[in-house]
């Protein structure tokens, strides 16, 4: 446009000198005066013309530099690009292209505490899974840096992969691979009576091989996370619902969120408590600190609801509905455990699969001796990922269990027990936390020393915010 304005100028000046020498040559003749203006007006004229042609030799010179620099430009981004995807580096995404994909967020597959997670197709025909981190801005950013920080450089096959990220205003979505399957907790908690070719068993049901399969699938993961990165990724909320199974059930562990990272020469990792009941060992519900320990714990809890088909923590309303007086922990640990010291151990499978036949007894307690050395309560006695991987594929015998005080029942029970016995009601409650924790906590190598009653002060607190399930 301003090329077109100048040409335009310069076509209208030359234009003007030259009436103005006509009109100068009908009034003044061939007087001095004449050729005076003529000269002035001859010279401009000479002179419009030669910036002209030096205005277009630049111009075609900065046009050709402008095209050779969109042309390396878009040689270095085709490049840059390519070298992200070799390296597994996450892509940033426009707003409005992961929009298009999840054809304005109508496909909501899943939902958690603190994201929605939509099935899209990106424009080069990949199916994504986009996760929209709904927290307030502090909190769901701090989630959103802990879940790149975590996943985004690491690879390993049962690992979710990070295809990129995207920021728009306060909001924050992180776009992955999309896993077809769904989580383990719809394949083993289930009880639809639909049939299932490839697991043997009705739909929502895996064969006791793909079980097995899974906790090794599981188990490798968290042994790189901790043993193989640059930095120990901790990855702090191991549970069914964030194990993936692709098309051909392999466990794939996701969602990072609450992920931390921890340096070779640290020991351990204060960080605040977050997660779900049931699954958090209790070093972190008595905020000593967490280590890949944790993660462990949390591995031997999964295993455990793999083997059982059903949930760890339950709890028996044994009054009417709504009396939470008469509500009652089940904890599942500790049936496993009552059932192998009286020798039936086959009693704790899941149902279904004992219905279908063809389980090894021997397999079923070297899985349940796994599962309960991963959640002993002194961290100093749980095996290393490293070490369940070998169990668990048989390289290493797995030797019988120490017996657990299961103390993770008193730290469960505190919180809802006896609301209006005996005249105590809350205040009851609340006088007992301290003596519980007290407890507890001297079981654990004796870890708090005199610290004890801050952190059973603390304790009602942590309590309140462990997410429901």
């Amino acid at each position: 446009m301003e090329d077109k304005k100048s040409n335009i100028i310069s076509i209208v000046t030359v234009i003007f000198l030259i009436i103005v020498i006509v009109i100068a040559r009908v009034f003044l003749r061939f007087s001095r005066s004449f050729f005076l203006i003529t000269g002035a007006a001859v010279a401009a004229i000479f002179a419009v013309i030669v910036l002209y042609f030096i205005r277009r030799h630049l111009r075609h010179r900065r046009r050709v530099m402008e095209t050779r620099l969109v042309s390396e430009g878009k040689e270095l981004r085709i490049e840059y690009s390519f070298l992200r995807k070799v390296a597994g580096l996450p892509t940033k995404f426009r707003y409005k292209e992961v929009e298009e994909a999840t054809d304005n967020w109508k496909l909501l597959i899943g939902k958690g505490a603190s994201a929605c997670v939509f099935k899209g197709i990106m424009k080069d025909g990949t199916v994504v899974a986009v996760k929209r981190i709904e927290h307030e801005e502090e909190r769901g950013e701090k989630e959103f840096r802990s879940e790149i920080a975590a996943i985004a450089s690491v690879q390993h096959v049962n690992l979710v992969r990070l295809l990129g990220y995207c920021v728009h205003n306060s909001l924050r979505f992180l776009v992955y691979e999309f896993i077809p399957n769904g989580s383990l907790a719809n394949w083993i908690f289930s009880r639809s009576g639909r049939t299932n070719g490839v697991s043997g068993c009705a739909s929502g049901c895996l064969s006791w091989r793909l079980r097995s399969a899974v906790a090794l699938d599981v188990a490798k993961a968290l042994a790189y996370l901790h043993n193989d990165c640059r930095s120990k990724v901790l990855h702090l909320d191991v549970k069914p619902e964030n194990i993936l199974l692709d098309e051909n059930h392999r466990a794939i562990v996701s969602d990072f969120g609450l992920s931390k990272l921890m340096t070779r020469d640290q020991s351990r990792v204060l960080t605040t408590l977050r997660g779900t009941k049931g699954y958090l060992a209790p070093e972190w519900l008595l905020e000593l600190g967490v280590t890949e320990k944790s993660d462990v714990f949390s591995f031997g809890m999964v295993l455990l609801e793999i083997i059982g088909g059903r949930r760890n923590v339950t709890v028996i309303d044994t009054g009417g509905a709504g009396d939470r007086s008469k509500r009652k922990f089940q904890y599942f640990p500790k049936i496993v455990m009552e059932k192998m010291k009286a020798g039936r151990i086959m009693e704790v499978v899941d149902q279904r699969l004992l219905d279908h036949g063809g389980i090894d007894e021997k397999e079923v307690r070297k899985m349940v001796h796994v599962a309960l050395w991963c959640i002993q309560e002194k961290v100093r006695r749980r095996p290393s990922m490293v070490e369940v991987v070998k169990w668990l594929e048989g390289r290493a015998a797995v030797e019988e269990p120490p017996e657990t005080q299961m103390i993770v029942v008193d730290l469960l029970s505190i919180d809802d027990d006896d609301d209006g016995v005996g005249g105590e009601g809350q205040d009851g409650n609340k006088r007992k936390r301290p003596r519980v924790v007290a407890r507890v906590a001297s079981q654990l190598n004796g870890c708090l020393g005199t610290n004890s009653l801050s952190s059973s002060k603390s304790f009602s607190y942590s309590m309140s915010i462990i997410s429901p399930r």
